[in-house]
């Protein structure tokens, strides 16, 4: 469980700063990260944390793969972190 809590925090910090570089290579019209690079960090367990710093930043809050995508991600991730609990706790 300590693993995972550590793998939690790295991965949320990386989408963090992939996010918020991604936003600044917008401002300065330079290239920018892919669409799909931000939903797999999503999907690797930085999803909480990229929504958050997206509605902080107002980064990609008019595009609705992210905006109904990225609520769908951390919606099967609790449902999977509930599975996982509910076969191996409960």
């Amino acid at each position: 469980m300590y693993y995972f809590l550590i793998y939690l925090a790295v991965i949320s910090a990386v989408s963090v700063i992939v996010t918020v570089a991604d936003k600044v290579k917008a401002i300065r019209h330079r290239r920018r990260v892919r669409e799909r690079t931000l939903l797999i960090l999503a999907a690797l367990g930085g999803s909480v944390a990229m929504l958050i710093t997206m509605l902080l930043i107002r980064h990609k809050t008019r595009h609705l793969k992210f905006m109904l995508g990225i609520p769908l991600i951390i919606a099967a991730q609790a449902a999977a972190a509930f599975a996982v609990w509910r076969f191996f706790y409960a």
